[in-house]
């Protein structure tokens, strides 16, 4: 079962796992989460993998400062991980077997400016994984993290600063199915970009404020590449 599998990573998993002959259930966010789940085991059978991709991006400065828009980003991002295990986990802890992926970023190592409300809500996506993960253990039930970098997506098109390491949603599923084979923990990809967020934590602020997009006083985006 993919939730947010409308567009862009969703969108590309289904196919990527349609492809290699599983059976895929599919949801997007805007339907009865619950409901739409209970509906896809009584014609599919159990959940035996659960991907967790729904997800919104928004920019998010200073001026104006949107509690709005970091509110929608948590109930989204955060939120919609939460509803989608307690829809399956009761069924796959009484079988003792299942897998369990949520779609995070590569955004969680670092709050990158503009960006507090996307990247704080996926860090919190990870530390549940992370928790769930280490109790889900005794049940046979895995929970794989996955960090993508930059993906061509609807959320990510009207993006205009550099994206470095630009992936196609059909690639990034390939990669993101060949590490749930693996069962892996936790999956940051591509290696460039996993290897460049993790620097940027050692920075001191003053660079990352100069080279990373912002909004100067006058509320005029200014984009600089890293």
């Amino acid at each position: 079962m993919i939730t947010g599998a409308s567009s862009g990573i969703g969108e590309g998993l289904a196919r990527e796992l349609a492809r290699q002959r599983w059976r895929v259930g599919l949801i997007a966010r805007r339907g009865d989460r619950l409901a739409a789940v209970d509906r896809i085991c009584d014609e599919l059978g159990a959940v035996d993998l659960l991907i967790v991709c729904a997800g919104v991006g928004k920019r998010n400065f200073l001026q104006p400062f949107s509690v709005d828009a970091i509110e929608e980003m948590v109930r989204v991002n955060v939120l919609s991980v939460v509803f989608a295990f307690a829809a399956v986990l009761p069924e796959m802890i009484a079988r003792r077997v299942g897998h369990i992926a949520a779609v995070s970023s590569s955004g969680v190592y670092k709050g990158l400016p503009g960006s507090a409300g996307y990247c704080a809500g996926k860090a919190a996506v990870n530390t549940f994984l992370e928790d769930q993960r280490i109790q889900l253990r005794d049940y046979n039930i895995a929970v794989t993290t996955i960090c993508p970098g930059f993906v061509r997506t609807a959320m990510t098109d009207p993006n205009t600063f550099h994206k470095p390491w630009l992936q196609e949603p059909d690639d990034a599923a390939r990669r993101i199915v060949g590490a749930l084979k693996r069962r892996q923990k936790v999956y940051n990809f591509p290696w460039q970009m996993a290897m460049q967020v993790r620097a940027l934590r050692w920075l001191p602020d003053w660079i990352i404020a100069r080279a990373l997009p912002r909004k100067s006083d006058s509320g005029r985006r200014e984009d600089k590449a890293l």
